[in-house]
């Protein structure tokens, strides 16, 4: 595996989201690119994962650094997963958020076996009022 490097600095363009989305496998509006814009935009935790210039990985949050923190996305390029990417990007935002910040996210079906293998444990008291798109 090359060697990466993790940046929490580093501003990354929407079609850089959406292609590391794409690679992923992840479903996002990606074809939307001023939705994509606006996703970075108001994301305030930004880690993401590079092989050279290429973005491998992006994990994107809300937080307001004292109680909570949703993991909105967390995305490795197919071609790099299975290699720890996934789990030190979810460290980071963690320790980014603080250790009195609880980190939640919605899984995708297909990824629900992964999240408990990384520290998650399965909540049943969650509610969700859909977006319209």
């Amino acid at each position: 595996m090359p060697q990466l490097r993790y940046e929490t600095i580093q501003n990354i363009t929407p079609p850089q989201l959406a292609g590391v989305f794409t690679r992923s496998g992840i479903t996002r509006p990606v074809d939307d690119l001023a939705r994509m814009a606006k996703m970075l935009e108001h994301a305030n935790i930004l880690v993401t994962a590079w092989d050279g210039e290429l973005l491998v990985g992006v994990a994107r949050a809300l937080s307001d650094f004292s109680f909570c923190c949703y993991l909105s996305d967390l995305a490795v390029d197919l071609a790099y997963q299975k290699s720890g990417i996934g789990k030190e990007l979810i460290d980071r935002v963690q320790k980014l958020a603080g250790d009195n910040s609880m980190l939640l996210l919605l899984a995708a079906p297909s990824a629900m076996p992964y999240y408990p293998k990384v520290g998650f444990e399965a909540v049943a008291n969650g509610w969700i009022i859909k977006r319209e798109a």
